[in-house]
């Protein structure tokens, strides 16, 4: 069977649903053999070095029609190209029905959290998510909470809706201290460090944590570098405003967007890594201290210590904690790599194929029912 995946998330550098667009990709053609798998855009994409012989990129033929890509450069090119099934990795499907489509709903942020994203992001979900819902086959979304979510805001009933949990990317293993060294030099990052991984964006809550760091400085002989890895994203200047009037910003590194190898030495060296997000649809990054939301304790199963993730005192407290405290560091590190160890790309590829081929057989069943 022909597959095709949406791989508009790989045309930039990759952050969460780019990932997860890529490992799921690999994943499923090393599964499936026999099937055909095509990440299609209407953009060139980056090729992999050594890509599964039934996994290839396709650019989308574009012109003064096929430029509005959903509505008919997508369907277009499905239909001629005999592609059997679709799967849209980030809400989005094509609006006429060329073939049989699943779609990946990751989370309800911009519905739920409209105030963290810029407008035009927000408008044109609240004008979509209810019609990519309504026209899908089939729904995959990351958590048991989300799926939630989705059947009570948009009246989704339980049965059209999977959920898939993600995995850690493999690159993500504990590196030697000798091989960390040189990454944190380079990066300017001192050996006692607390760790942010996340886009700079509001819902990850940073403003809270530079808070909670502050009083940290303030009121303790802890003196740690709190270490920001991740690219500058939206609504941000009120953040940087605030850091920019403290008397810390020069105990905060904004890193930028580091490769993968870069972000694994940095995991396998700070002193405690932490997560104070306002909203998730899974939570991927390893976590020492994470927030008491419902997705979020669904993904670390207790691995985690949790806090209010906008209570800058126990969030402090927390940190202080860790900070003075090795055998506590040591107990949440294990328990994080365990639970991790339970979460892996082949799993979730196998979930998701055995939905792709249960939702092709029930609408070829119900199309034959109904000649």
């Amino acid at each position: 069977m022909r597959i095709g995946i949406d791989g508009i998330p790989l045309a930039i550098p990759k952050t969460g649903i780019g990932h997860y667009t890529f490992e799921l990709a690999n994943n499923l053609a090393a599964l499936a053999p026999e099937d055909q798998f095509e990440l299609i855009a209407p953009v060139p994409l980056p090729v992999e070095a050594n890509p599964a012989p039934n996994l290839s990129t396709v650019l989308g033929r574009t012109g003064r029609l096929r430029n509005r890509w959903w509505s008919i450069g997508l369907p277009l090119h499905l239909q001629e190209n005999r592609v059997r099934l679709f799967h849209g990795t980030n809400y989005l499907i094509p609006m006429w029905r060329r073939s049989v489509t699943v779609v990946t709903i990751h989370d309800l942020s911009l519905l739920l959290h409209s105030d963290t994203h810029p407008k035009d992001l927000v408008l044109r979900a609240k004008q979509r998510l209810p019609t990519m819902t309504r026209i899908a086959n089939h729904i995959l979304t990351d958590s048991e909470a989300v799926k939630k979510e989705i059947c009570q805001h948009l009246q989704v009933p339980s049965d059209k809706i999977t959920a898939v949990p993600l995995a850690p990317r493999r690159t993500f293993a504990p590196i030697v201290s000798r091989d960390h060294f040189e990454v944190r030099r380079r990066l300017g990052v001192e050996e006692d460090f607390i760790l942010f991984v996340g886009t700079v964006e509001p819902r990850k809550n940073l403003i809270t944590l530079v808070r909670a760091f502050d009083l940290l400085m303030r009121t303790t002989e802890l003196r740690p570098q709190l270490v920001v890895a991740g690219q500058k994203g939206w609504l941000t200047d009120d953040l940087y405003s605030h850091i920019d009037n403290s008397a810390i910003r020069d105990r905060i590194l904004f890193t930028g967007y580091i490769s993968d190898l870069d972000l694994a030495a940095l995991y396998s060296s700070c002193k405690v890594s932490v997560y104070p997000s306002l909203y998730e649809g899974f939570g991927l990054p390893p976590l020492e201290i994470t927030s008491r939301i419902p997705a979020i304790m669904e993904t670390s199963s207790g691995a985690s210590k949790l806090i209010a993730p906008t209570n800058v005192d126990e969030l402090t407290a927390a940190l202080v904690e860790l900070l003075k405290n090795p055998e506590a560091r040591e107990h949440y590190k294990a328990l994080g790599l365990r639970r991790a160890s339970e979460f892996t790309w082949e799993r979730t590829a196998r979930q998701t194929l055995n939905v792709y081929r249960r939702v092709y057989a029930e609408v070829k069943r119900k199309d034959v029912g109904s000649c």
